[in-house]
């Protein structure tokens, strides 16, 4: 591994994209605690097992919840908070990796157009997931 330029000081690519790593880390594990404890506030303590739950809470899709033999949930999820809190934690997941990985592409690569060629592949891969995960909580929300 080769050592790593110093960055400039002030604002700049590096300081944002570290900044957001960090921020993204703790909205991940946040959103994960809001709709954990919006699973156990509409009922899931009572009327569900453990991994019925964590897919309440990671996934808040209402096919998952429908499959899990509890009544007349399909309701609650059919707001727009679960469809923008899951898009969020996908948003913020995705957004996170990719930036790990354009870390671990600056990090190993010393051909300056090979970091640019994987860094654009690295750019659509991104948009193409985001507007994939989009549809997916658009289209199992309503």
């Amino acid at each position: 591994m080769r050592a790593r330029y110093a960055p400039n000081r002030g604002i700049n690519l590096d300081y944002i994209m570290w900044l957001f790593t960090r921020i993204s880390g703790i909205s991940i594990v946040l959103l994960a605690l809001v709709g954990l404890g919006s699973a156990m506030y509409m009922g899931a303590r009572l009327q569900m097992d453990l991994p019925t739950v964590l897919r309440w809470t990671f996934l808040p899709i209402p096919n998952h919840v429908i499959n899990s033999n509890i009544p007349n949930i399909v309701p609650g999820w059919a707001n727009s908070f679960w469809v923008v809190m899951q898009f969020l934690i996908i948003f913020f997941a995705f957004t996170h990796a990719a930036n790990g990985l354009r870390m671990i592409i600056e990090d190993y690569l010393t051909n300056p157009r090979w970091q640019n060629v994987l860094r654009v592949i690295l750019v659509i891969v991104w948009i193409v997931m985001v507007y994939g995960a989009f549809k997916v909580v658009i289209a199992a929300a309503y």
